[in-house]
């Protein structure tokens, strides 16, 4: 699964702070290296103020991942699961 380019919508769902250990497992299943630069211009297109928050003009070190559900954008070893629509094609 490539890391999708076109996206509907995208909410930050929960953060890996806020959700169980079990929860966490299930999410991350089938997790898959993602594109960084594109998901942070996708965080910077929807999600304008996270993006600003955490400071993602600057260098981030970590590994980012997809799952079909989430984009799952790591900073400061905390995961941002990241709920998104992908764009019918028309």
């Amino acid at each position: 699964m490539r890391t999708p380019r076109r996206v509907d919508g995208l909410w930050l769902e929960a953060t890996c702070s806020g959700i169980g250990l079990a929860q966490w497992n299930r999410w991350m299943a089938r997790a898959t290296r993602a594109d960084h630069r594109l998901i942070n211009s996708l965080v910077r297109r929807h999600l304008p103020d996270l993006y600003e928050d955490l400071r993602l003009d600057l260098r981030n070190p970590y590994h980012y991942f997809k799952t079909r559900r989430h984009l799952i954008l790591v900073h400061s070893a905390i995961d941002y699961f990241l709920g998104y629509r992908e764009a019918q094609a028309i």
